[in-house]
């Protein structure tokens, strides 16, 4: 046998290109959203407990409401979702179905006996 029967053969593959990549465990650009969470978070606890002098327990509730809103977008809306599926969503709640059959409760098989009510 040759000695260049048994190399091993090298091609190049585009397959990182395919990924957006992780940050924070999360996908893509997603931790952007987090992150802007937090930056609302600290700014609103800020501006609230030191200028405007609320009290700490309430102006934590209220500044943790932007952290909580970026959080529920990015965990239910955005993340192991497909592209675009909280825009589709948004889109589905405001006008409904889109181009689809029309679906009926009554069975449609075509080897079901049909009986006219």
């Amino acid at each position: 046998m040759k000695a260049h029967d048994h190399e091993l053969r090298l091609s190049e593959t585009n397959s990182a290109d395919d990924s957006d990549g992780r940050t924070w465990g999360l996908d893509g650009n997603l931790f952007w959203f987090v992150a802007g969470g937090l930056v609302a978070f600290v700014a609103t606890l800020l501006f609230l407990f030191s200028v405007f002098q609320v009290n700490f327990f309430t102006s934590l509730v209220i500044a943790s409401l932007p952290l909580i809103a970026a959080l529920i977008y990015v965990f239910i809306f955005r993340q192991g979702k497909p592209p675009a599926y909280d825009l589709d969503l948004i889109d589905y709640w405001i006008n409904g179905r889109g181009f689809s059959p029309a679906l009926s409760n009554k069975s449609c098989h075509p080897l079901t006996d049909h009986v006219a009510h």
